[in-house]
This record gives C-alpha cells, structure tokens and sequence, in this order.
C-alpha cells in the first residue's frame, strides 16, 4: 500500500479528525506522564497535521511513515523535523525519544499479533526509560458495528471518495476498498488504494506492552479521561518504559 493518490487529497477528507483538539489532548497525556519537552517521535505520521500542532508544544519532532508520498505532504508542514521513511515495526533511530506518539489507528495496521509485539519492542528500544507511549486504537466494537460490511461515501473540494469494507470475524480484521476520484480539469481522474485493519482485543494489548518493558498507566475513552465504555469505538493507550 503506497497511499500515491491519497496523499494528494488526505487532509481535505480526514477534516472530522479535529487535529488541533486531538493534539491538544494527545498532549495533555504526555505531560500527565512526563513528556513535557525533548524529542517526540510521531510514528505513522501520515501527512504530519497532528505532528505539526504536536510542534507548537515545543516538542523536537521526528516523524516516521513507511509512505514517501505522505512524508512530501508532511516535508512542507515541517521543513525543520526529521523525517524517516521506515516500516514501523523497524525502527532505525539515531539515538533515543522522550516520548513516542501513534495515531489515528495506525496500531489497526498492523494484521498479525507478532507484528504488533514487533513494534512496541522497537518503540521501547529507542524511548528513554520513564518515557511515555501514547497510541490509540480502533477496538473491536467498531469493527463489527461501526465499519462492518458498510460502505461509506465522502466528497470534500476536489476529491470523491467511496469506501467499502469486508469484515472478516474470525480475526476481527476489515478489508477496506478506496476509491478517490480527484479532479483534474473537466474531469476526475480514479484512484484506488486497498489496506485491511484488525482490532485487537484491550487486555492483550496491555500484555504485549508490558512484555516489551511498559507499565500501562491508563487506557482511556476517545478524547476523554474515563475508562472505555462498552460501545467505545477508539481507545486510547497511555504506557511508560520501566525497563
């Protein structure tokens, strides 16, 4: 999956995000736990919108996208970041973080159990101990209600797009179908992409932290403080490194 046309039209479509009250959020845990200041690693950071607004808090920013095309977007946002085109289960740091964000489900991308135990092992190597991981994922709930076997449509400015899903229960995992269809000129030109995402359940999640030498500090509702509720679509991760 390279996101080639995506990453043209990403932002427009992703509007309902809110990332500014997603970053300020994002932020406030950070510094609950400790990262007030030093180097934070945005990891899957997309085209770099939260990274930047993660910026304006002072951070040290390193982002990291296994996507070219959506490191470019995010060169033009933050021409002083570095910018690491790596798969995230592979990290190759120059030295060690303070702190470590994943966002917007990119922990969902990740299709088998050893991939995900693969990538907090890679982000532990290079956090700082008494460094704070801030993750978020889509939950199991969503998947079976939320996305489903739906199809979803959305046009924002230049850009139509029409998502398809083809849930699989078993291993709880969606196989999602885009279709963009950007405008060029007097006409569209289509595009399409095709990824899957698998929910996981919480407490294995919490296992597989605290086997890569994390203590979960908190699992939390979407944009709240309170535990997760039955029908919670995305949940928050709050972990600090203890070994």
């Amino acid at each position: 999956m390279s996101y080639a046309a995506l990453a043209q039209v990403y932002d427009s479509l992703t509007l309902n995000v809110e990332y500014e009250k997603r970053a300020d959020y994002i932020h406030s845990l950070l510094r609950r736990y400790g990262c007030e200041t030093g180097i934070l690693l945005d990891l899957a950071c997309g085209t770099g919108t939260l990274s930047a607004y993660l910026a304006s808090f002072g951070y040290d920013m390193i982002l990291v996208d296994s996507s070219p095309e959506m490191l470019s977007v995010a060169r033009e946002k933050l021409p002083e970041a570095l910018l690491l085109c790596q798969d995230m289960t592979d990290l190759d740091l120059y030295g060690t973080v303070q702190g470590v964000v994943c966002s917007l489900d990119s922990v969902n991308h990740l299709l088998k159990p050893c991939d995900v135990k693969k990538m907090f092992a890679s982000v532990s190597l290079f956090l700082e101990k008494g460094g704070v991981f801030v993750f978020d994922v889509n939950t199991i709930y969503k998947h079976e209600t939320v996305l489903g076997n739906h199809a979803f449509v959305s046009e924002k400015g230049d850009a139509y797009c029409v998502w398809q899903n083809a849930y699989k229960p078993k291993s709880k995992t969606v196989d999602i179908s885009l279709d963009v269809f950007i405008r060029s000129g007097n006409h569209y030109e289509r595009h399409s992409e095709a990824f899957s995402e698998r929910a996981y359940a919480l407490p294995d999640l919490t296992k597989w932290l605290c086997e890569s030498g994390f203590g979960v500090r908190a699992v939390l509702q979407d944009m709240e403080l309170c535990e997760p509720r039955e029908d919670a679509q995305r949940v928050y991760f709050v972990a600090v490194k203890e070994i």
